[in-house]
């Protein structure tokens, strides 16, 4: 009885430890982005809000969060970054939608947006060339090791980019697809 006890609390252990992995999800988005979310630039005629995102099981030691949304399909030989978000502090699990508009104050305090590869701060919506296949974007948070990435408001995605690769604990992603 005792070894099948301690079998029992093994593989119970062993389930919770399997079922408590880094997630990212979102109430707005399904598998395609809607006019909301879009572009208001370009072209495209979306209304431009960041989607509302949330998290759960960071590792631990996470210090901060950062989250970036990415389109590798974009025509430019580097693809595009659409939104670069650091220094979500830790006791945060999610963003309200429009949290990527620099000027509505709806950002966590303390958290910073940087250059999209638009040249401004904060979220651009997706907008991909009329006629191209579907898009991919992919949105990513990261959980990290520091409070501060050391990055600023006019800090290249790229650097950014680099800079959550030394620093992150884990990361997880959604991927959404858009078309027009």
């Amino acid at each position: 009885m005792k070894l099948f006890s301690i079998l029992f609390i093994s593989l119970l252990c062993a389930q919770l430890s399997f079922s408590q992995t880094f997630t990212l999800k979102s109430a707005d988005l399904g598998g395609q982005f809607t006019n909301q979310f879009t572009a208001s630039s370009f072209g495209c005629n979306g209304n431009n809000k960041s989607p509302q995102l949330s998290w759960a099981n960071a590792p631990e030691g996470t210090k901060s969060f950062a989250i970036t949304m990415y389109d590798p399909d974009a025509p430019t030989g580097s693809g595009f970054w659409h939104w670069v978000m650091v220094n979500i502090p830790s006791s945060i699990h999610e963003l309200k939608q429009g949290a990527g508009d620099v000027k509505s104050n709806v950002a966590p305090a303390g958290s910073l947006q940087s250059m999209n590869d638009t040249g401004a701060p904060g979220y651009q919506g997706p907008c991909p060339p009329a006629g191209d296949s579907p898009h991919h974007y992919l949105i990513t948070i990261y959980a990290l090791k520091t409070e501060n990435l050391g990055t600023t408001a006019t800090s290249t995605a790229a650097l950014t980019g680099f800079m959550l690769g030394q620093q992150a604990l884990a990361k997880a992603s959604i991927v959404v697809y858009a078309k027009r």
